[in-house]
């Protein structure tokens, strides 16, 4: 085990999975909201229009550009919603957070964001993992936004799921094989013992969706000439803490935190 994934296995947490009680919720429908708890999942949400779908590429663009500059590849953008405005706004955007308040509550910060972008032909895939498993983060009450920056279907590696797979809370894994291509450090072994199908989740640019931290999910390579770029925004209630500093880069998106727990970083220039 790598020393990241070692010393997060050693921290005291609480990995279960909340279910949402909300029987008003504003946007979503209470189906949804069944369904989140049932499944530990959502998807065919719309975000942006094509013309807004394709500023939100352009800005990706810019960045990637940048980024590749200095050196790193294309899945190096993590955590950077403190250096570039256009991923800040993307986490406060109110058609995304006024879903992720239905289910998470008034007070909800975005405490972090990564892109993964498969490039054409990349051979980089993402084993089957739990987002909770890697994370300095408790309780498991985190939900993640999946943005489609482009379009994301079959061919070009989308994310794929285990319904039903997050109520059995964190899962055993093992040290991914360097045979395995993957993007992060974590397999899980035997997936359908925790759920009987699976599901891809295909979305046009501008369209999202929503996964439980505890939810089983991962992607296949990018097999196509397209590229497949999504953008993961982190969000939790108020009332979850961190590890090693993780608070300091969260971004308040809704309502407040009396704690003062997160310290909720301004918008960058």
């Amino acid at each position: 085990m790598n020393d990241h994934d070692e010393k997060v296995s050693k921290l005291e947490r609480e990995l279960r999975f909340f279910p949402v009680h909300n029987d008003r919720p504003n946007i979503l429908a209470k189906e949804q909201i069944r369904l989140f708890n049932e499944k530990g999942y959502l998807t065919g949400l719309t975000a942006f229009n094509e013309a807004e779908a394709d500023a939100n590429r352009k800005d990706f663009d810019d960045i990637l550009l940048k980024v590749t500059a200095e050196g790193k590849d294309s899945y190096a953008i993590d955590r950077y919603h403190d250096r570039f405005s256009a991923i800040y706004d993307l986490a406060k955007n109110p058609a995304i957070v006024e879903k992720i308040t239905d289910l998470l509550g008034p007070n909800v910060v975005c405490w972090a964001t990564h892109y993964f972008c498969k490039m054409p032909g990349d051979g980089k895939a993402v084993s089957w993992h739990q987002d909770c498993s890697y994370w300095a983060v408790t309780p498991s009450k985190t939900v993640t936004v999946w943005l489609a920056i482009d379009d994301v279907d079959a061919a070009n590696g989308c994310m794929r799921v285990i319904p039903g797979s997050h109520i059995h809370g964190h899962l055993k894994f093992r040290e991914s094989d360097p045979s395995e291509h993957n993007v992060l450090t974590q397999s899980v072994d035997d997936p359908f013992k925790y759920g009987d199908e699976e599901v891809l989740i295909e979305l046009r640019a501008g369209q999202f969706s929503i996964h439980s931290d505890l939810l089983l999910h991962g992607s296949l390579a990018n097999t196509s000439s397209r590229r497949r770029c999504g953008l993961t925004l982190r969000y939790c209630p108020v009332d979850v803490r961190t590890y090693w500093g993780w608070n300091e880069k969260g971004i308040l998106v809704s309502g407040s935190d009396p704690d003062g727990h997160w310290k909720g970083i301004a918008r960058p220039e």
